[in-house]
């Protein structure tokens, strides 16, 4: 029996139209998840960065790693699971608030070290930035509160320097 755990692919790839379409599609035929997904530019303009997540096993992430390398606009196909890189993720929380209440969520908000990034006449919108399980305990904290939630992953690779 093979075990499925959680993949970080690092996908880089020509900015051409319907790139990530071909990537995603590749995913859907063959019936597997994207967990997340980012797409960022690169120094060079021609070239994006896909960033995805998955949940598989060692002989399906290396079907995939395959089929992602015979996409035309695919450049270069890393799973960095196991490499150095630094895994962070975004959440935008908007919750609903009154009087006395905003205080509270300021402080909140102050503890986990998020940022009230919008205010309106009954809600707070607050940026938490950190590990799931970091902005998990906030949400938690008065989940009557809060109206909505929208997470985003980022990744970044660690590239080694050297000086010649």
């Amino acid at each position: 029996m093979t075990i499925e755990q959680k993949r970080i692919i690092s996908v880089l790839m020509e900015n051409a139209p319907g790139g990530l379409s071909r990537v995603v599609g590749l995913f859907s035929q063959r019936g597997y998840n994207i967990d997340s997904l980012n797409v960022a530019p690169t120094n060079d303009t021609s070239l994006s960065r896909l960033t995805l997540t998955t949940r598989c096993d060692d002989l399906v992430i290396e079907q995939v790693t395959k089929q992602l390398n015979k996409l035309i606009d695919v450049v270069k196909v890393q799973d960095i699971t196991e490499g150095s890189h630094i895994e962070r993720e975004l959440m935008m929380i908007k919750v609903r608030t009154r009087g006395d209440e905003r205080s509270e969520v300021k402080r909140c908000a102050d503890i986990f070290r998020g940022q009230i990034i919008d205010v309106g006449p009954n809600y707070y919108t607050v940026l938490v930035e950190g590990t799931r399980q970091s902005w998990t305990r906030l949400s938690k904290r008065s989940p009557k509160c809060v109206c909505s939630r929208l997470y985003a992953p980022a990744f970044a690779e660690l590239l080694v320097l050297t000086r010649h």
